[in-house]
């Protein structure tokens, strides 16, 4: 893995990134293909990562990996699924329009190995065995401070360092929401007796005991009292197990115990100056639904293009107030999602009775598109004003005819450059004085245009499409707004 950020003397980067976890990584990449010296501080010797953590990807994450043509190394590495849904019932989301309509069964070990191969690849250099520790920001630059007492000089520092945030709490960023009300004890551990497997529901919560592929018990415990903040203990584990199966079936040797709540908090700001947020800096929540790392990169792949934008002096830094303006609403619906599942979890017989109508519902075919589409980020819409359905919602993969032959939307925008798709006949669109920032492409369609949950939709002459893949403008030869969509995102037209 990547070690040539250690053979060379630590002086600066136009962006350096707090964190080498999946959100930090997928924003490493980002900034890489766009031609920004980027760097990542990470406090792990190695990729390696204790325990498993998240376990997952949405149908919207494979879809971003596609754009960037990555997706098939994650997809040969882990099991396609119906992975979506809402308080204990799954949604099948096979019938959406979607060339991924399923989720990802991986294990964010893996998902973290791959992204860091391809970083790699792109020459990202990662400091280990270093932390962020603070910082100084003045109005040109940020001068990031290192555990091992040198520091980096950076235009832009991103703090993608997980809920406990260094560089939040060092920008005084509020972290507002509410406090845990209930804890989770989650390990892989040895046992010399054998365990009642799966799943048990009873008054104190929902547990379970796997054995998993490499041979350790995954143990998963809802605690009967609140935890303590500190790290649980394998005492703490043995209690919890007592309390719930009436014998700890001889656990021993743990290779990793936490502890998780039901806290879900989101900052105030994704943006300080020249701090930005990214990720479980940026919110945190319990991880029923498995949106939390996919939030996560998909904050980066917004983020990344506008601010490769601004360090290129392509745009102004007000593009940056738009990853808050964007981004900020999608991680507060998340939360406010995960929270009424994990009311939906309670075992008393009220919420029960809840469960079963909220199942019911849910089993019908409107609710169940509405639902599966927001948990597997397919619905995510920008608010961009007014107008065509498209606008502001993901461009749908599409097969086109282009000069160069057949394509697929996606492998156009591998480069994550800006493209101008042209549909109507004729020679095109005259964007020279973007040129140098935006791809044209003229090309055909013959396949009916579908949203979820919206289904057919107008196909339109041409769409502007950023790099993140949403479109920023829908149009026809008319071109009406489209100086203006291609200003606002990609920055003043060139002189002549």
């Amino acid at each position: 893995m990547n070690t040539h950020a250690d053979q060379k003397a630590i002086s600066g980067h136009p962006v350096v990134i707090a964190g080498g976890g999946p959100t930090g990584l997928m924003l490493a990449g980002e900034l890489a293909l766009a031609g920004v010296d980027v760097a990542i501080v990470e406090r792990r010797a190695s990729q390696d990562l204790q325990g498993t953590r998240a376990g997952g990807l949405h149908s919207r994450t494979i879809e971003v990996l596609d754009q960037r043509g990555i997706a098939d190394r994650f997809l040969s590495q882990g099991r396609v699924a119906q992975v979506a849904g809402f308080g204990g019932t799954s949604l099948d989301i096979s019938d959406f329009p979607t060339r991924h309509p399923y989720g990802l069964a991986l294990w964010q070990n893996h998902i973290e190995r791959i992204l860091a191969g391809w970083v790699d690849e792109l020459k990202v250099p990662i400091y280990r065995e270093r932390e962020v520790t603070g910082f100084a920001q003045d109005s040109t630059g940020v001068d990031v401070e290192l555990s091992d007492r040198r520091s980096l000089r950076a235009k832009y520092l991103v703090g993608c360092d997980g809920g406990r945030s260094v560089v939040r709490k060092a920008a005084g960023i509020a972290f507002p929401g509410s406090d845990p009300t209930v804890s989770f004890l989650i390990a892989e551990v040895e046992m010399t007796g054998e365990p009642e497997w799966g799943v048990r529901h009873d008054t104190i919560g929902i547990h379970g005991l796997l054995r998993l592929p490499e041979g350790p018990v995954r143990v998963v415990l809802t605690e009967r009292q609140l935890g303590p903040a500190g790290e649980p203990t394998l005492g703490d584990l043995r209690d919890a197990l007592i309390a719930v199966y009436g014998t700890d079936y001889g656990v021993h040797s743990p290779t990793w115990i936490s502890r998780f709540t039901d806290m879900a908090r989101q900052a105030a700001v994704y943006r300080d100056g020249r701090v930005l947020l990214a990720g479980d800096a940026a919110h945190v929540h319990n991880p029923v639904g498995g949106q939390g790392l996919n939030t996560g990169v998909q904050d980066a792949v917004n983020l990344g293009w506008k601010l490769a934008q601004v360090i290129h002096r392509a745009s102004p830094e007000s593009l940056l107030d738009t990853y808050h303006d964007e981004r900020h609403p999608i991680a507060a619906r998340v939360l406010r999602t995960t929270l009424a599942q994990i009311a939906l979890r309670r075992t008393d017989e009220h919420t029960k009775a809840l469960n079963g109508v909220v199942a019911e519902l849910l089993g019908m075919d409107e609710p169940r598109k509405r639902y599966a589409a927001m948990m597997s980020g397919l619905d995510i819409r920008y608010d961009l004003g007014e107008g065509h359905p498209l606008l502001g919602r993901r461009m749908p993969d599409l097969d086109l005819v282009t000069a160069g032959g057949p394509s697929r939307l996606y492998v156009l925008l591998h480069r994550a450059k800006p493209l101008l798709l042209n549909l109507g006949d004729g020679a095109g669109f005259d964007i020279s004085p973007w040129a140098d920032r935006v791809r044209l492409v003229n090309a055909k369609c013959t396949a009916e245009w579908q949203l979820p949950v919206l289904g057919a939709v107008p196909a339109p002459s041409a769409v502007l499409i950023r790099p993140d893949g949403y479109v920023a403008w829908v149009g026809d030869r008319i071109q009406r707004g489209l100086p203006e969509a291609l200003t606002t995102w990609f920055g003043p037209a060139a002189a002549a």
